[in-house]
């Protein structure tokens, strides 16, 4: 177990790492810093020195990736172009928005989406499964701004349950404002989970042990929970790691329906303006917890099915 979670760490390192070589030097790519730090001026040649010297725009651009790359190790991201403070500053000061936002999401899609997974496989052909299927293909052509245009006129505007701007002071009103925007973000996620739960369950649930067991008179709810949910864990574990990078990515467009200031309106506004080190920054941060949450996903799957680590260790 001890190697098999070294491969995978060694393997989460050098991606983040491949990431963050496409990350630095892909933002050259578009546009010159320089040209969106000086904004049309023309200032003397002494002013535009100094000017590349602050940022670091005078040093070779494979001495400014090693700089970059030591600097991000140690917490400092730079400092923004369009906003003139250091990207960390700024990042912390959105980032708990994000955080309450893609965890209170999280938190609808794991408790809905398998429940209702779990609900159709045991009906299997019956009304309640047709239902939630039907449901869940609907959901699942919803786009995020739509859901968030819907789920605003009819509980914000028509019944007046929650707010449909800002996120709140404190925990419980932060929660109550994002209550809105994290289910927007999460209805196309729960028909999706829903949908991967239904069909590993059934496929568990027509396995030869789980007849054996239940013509043995074993209770339900356990060959339920014993020979079907356990074993159905991994394809909807696989699928759970996938979302984390989809609901960070998702979240600016939720966040700028809602009038939120997250991470995700902040990428958006700075690729907008060209503000290469806040781009930088939050591009590497969600590729780094993409991998990680893909990392942790592998090594639970490892844990409980033994066959995944014997055929990791085989490749």
């Amino acid at each position: 177990m001890i190697l098999f979670i070294g491969r995978k760490l060694a393997v989460l390192v050098g991606t983040v790492l491949a990431a963050s070589v496409l990350v630095f030097f892909s933002m050259y790519m578009v546009g010159d810093p320089m040209a969106f730090l000086l904004r049309g001026r023309s200032p003397s040649p002494e002013a535009a020195a100094a000017i590349r010297e602050q940022f670091g725009l005078d040093k070779p651009l494979l001495v400014r990736y090693f700089d970059w790359l030591f600097n991000m190790l140690r917490g400092d991201f730079g400092r923004s172009f369009q906003f003139r403070e250091d990207v960390a500053t700024l990042l912390a000061s959105r980032a708990m928005v994000t955080f309450w936002l893609v965890v209170l999401s999280g938190t609808m899609i794991a408790v809905l989406g398998l429940a209702s997974g779990i609900v159709a496989a045991l009906a299997r052909g019956r009304f309640a499964d047709k239902a939630i299927l039907i449901g869940a293909t609907g959901l699942a052509a919803i786009p995020s701004f739509v859901g968030a245009i819907v789920l605003t006129a009819v509980f914000s505007v028509k019944l007046g349950w929650f707010p449909s701007f800002g996120a709140g002071e404190g925990l419980l009103d932060t929660i109550y404002h994002l209550v809105l925007p994290a289910l927007a973000l999460a209805l196309t996620f729960i028909a999706l989970v829903a949908r991967v739960t239904r069909s590993s369950m059934v496929e568990q649930l027509d396995r030869e042990h789980v007849e054996v067991a239940t013509s043995r008179g074993m209770n339900r709810a356990r060959v339920v929970r014993r020979h079907v949910l356990r074993n159905a864990l991994n394809p909807i574990l696989t699928v759970s790691g996938l979302l984390v990078a989809g609901l960070l990515v998702a979240s600016s467009i939720v966040e700028a329906a809602f009038g939120l200031a997250g991470l995700g309106s902040l990428l958006v506004q700075s690729v907008d303006k060209l503000d290469f080190p806040v781009v930088q920054a939050i591009v590497l941060i969600i590729v780094a917890l993409f991998v990680l949450a893909n990392t942790v996903v592998d090594i639970l799957a490892g844990v409980l099915d033994p066959r995944t680590k014997a055929g990791a260790a085989a490749r």
